[in-house]
């Protein structure tokens, strides 16, 4: 590619671009290169914006080795549905390392969800028990599509429960799930958590929603929810219990769902057992008996958002057909 010009990528393009398999291998691998500390996450920015109750925000970061530089921004409209549009909206710029242009374009809608779905999977993969058959899913959205499709890749899961405040969004779940040929099971929370052999939170509840009592040994949860102070899933007691892994601690202490036991002290940084990267980096033990609770506390950052759309970019690339715009 010439110096000047910017691949653009639709959120078509994206959809057909990356599947699940490719997401989770290139974030596994960003992952481990945060841990060998070759990729950087920068500061977040996350503001209410003032109008349509929106919340906007910047993701940026950079990985020295692959090399990537870049940066998501978007956010939340919670009114959008009824414009016929999704609430999350987002789009990546990625840039020349060497030279600082901006060299792609990448509507993050589609990828976004991939991505998160590819985080929780990976950490699905290192910390829940290999016999694992039982999906719980606590939140029924769009992003527990993802969820769903993303944690088949790593488990060989059989019959999944799940509980919605919103009856169109269990039905609309349920036949996704028969589709793929599984048992699928409406439930309350209590059953949903105490069913589950891998435990999904994906909602955007501001109180804890899976209490401490339910949660039986040996369960993996992965807490996807929680990216914005005043979020939360969980017992703070039940984080407290597990042994739990981040993406980022700073961010799990400050967003996400360890934000609130931390905040009662219940635990502090030091009560982190690792980053995921750690994990797959080797750095770390994962998983250390069959019986122990293992949370994951899935935040989200920059990386994660890059490495897709760099894989958005370099496949259409391989494949051709990429619109290109010169400026």
């Amino acid at each position: 590619m010439t110096n000047g010009s910017l691949v653009i990528i639709s959120e078509r393009d994206a959809r057909e671009l990356v599947g699940f398999d490719d997401a989770i291998d290139a974030v596994e691998k960003m992952f481990g290169a945060m841990a060998r500390g070759e990729a950087r996450n920068y500061p977040v920015v996350r503001e209410p914006v003032g109008c349509q109750d929106a919340v906007f925000g910047v993701k940026a970061g950079a990985d020295t080795a692959a090399p990537i530089l870049g940066l998501k921004a978007g956010g939340y409209w919670p009114h959008n549905l009824g414009r016929g549009l999704g609430n999350h909206q987002s789009s990546t710029l990625l840039f020349d390392p060497q030279t600082g242009r901006a060299c792609a374009l990448v509507s993050a809608n589609y990828l976004t969800g991939v991505r998160t779905g590819a985080a929780s999977a990976i950490a699905t993969k290192y910390l829940s028990r290999p016999d694992s058959r039982v999906l719980g899913m606590i939140g029924a959205g769009v992003q527990s599509q993802f969820q769903l499709r993303a944690t088949l890749a790593v488990r060989p899961i059989r019959k999944v429960y799940a509980w919605d405040p919103s009856a169109d969004n269990l039905a609309a779940f349920g036949r996704t799930v028969e589709q793929l040929g599984l048992e699928f099971a409406a439930a309350e929370r209590q059953q949903v958590a105490a069913s589950a052999d891998v435990l999904i939170t994906v909602t955007p509840s501001q109180q804890p929603l899976v209490e401490k009592s339910w949660v039986r040994p040996g369960t993996h949860i992965s807490a996807m929810g929680a990216d914005t102070k005043g979020k939360q899933e969980l017992d703070p007691l039940l984080v407290a219990a597990c042994a739990i892994f981040v993406d980022e601690g700073a961010q799990a202490i400050s967003i996400g769902e360890c934000q609130h036991a931390f905040n009662a002290g219940l635990i502090d940084a030091s009560s982190f057992r690792g980053a995921i990267g750690d994990v797959v980096a080797g750095r770390c033990p994962g998983r250390r008996s069959a019986s122990e609770i293992t949370l994951f506390d899935g935040t989200g950052v920059a990386m994660q958002d890059l490495v897709v759309a760099e894989l958005a970019v370099r496949l259409a690339r391989q494949r051709g057909g990429c619109s290109v715009v010169d400026y």
